[in-house]
């Protein structure tokens, strides 16, 4: 059965929290599937689904600033992995970043998930000589 990769529709909602809460289980507060979604989408529709006849089994969020793009939050269903619908949602969003005029795409991977830094070397990304820093707002 084909892999539909297409802009995320309020249809989708329940099963993409379903998914994201399956897959980002240890996620902080501010990265509730509920609240994360609708906050994504009070400032733009730059998330993207993989499905497969109705069913969602993949998503990813991309944003950019007019700068620089970012890609967030990929995730696959574990029944689904390894077939390359991961890097179909990555190359979608980098292409959609690139029609927008992005010229460089960033993400950020947890030091400790050597798996997903492999994965997205594949892809072309390359670890850069950057301090990530943040500061919790909520």
């Amino acid at each position: 059965m084909a892999i539909e990769i297409r802009h995320y529709q309020e249809r989708d909602r329940q099963q993409l929290i379903g998914l994201w809460t399956n897959i980002f289980d240890d996620a902080g507060p501010h990265n509730n599937p509920q609240y994360m979604l609708n906050s994504k989408l009070a400032m733009d529709d730059k998330i993207y689904i993989a499905s497969q006849e109705d069913q969602v089994i993949g998503a990813i969020i991309s944003g950019y600033d007019g700068h620089r793009g970012w890609l967030y939050s990929l995730a696959v269903n574990k029944n689904f992995q390894r077939q390359g619908i991961g890097r179909q949602l990555v190359e979608f969003a980098v292409e959609k970043l690139n029609a927008a005029g992005c010229a460089k795409v960033n993400l950020q991977v947890r030091g400790d998930n050597k798996e997903v830094v492999v994965f997205y070397r594949s892809l072309g990304f390359t670890i850069e000589d950057r301090v990530s820093m943040g500061k919790m707002l909520m």
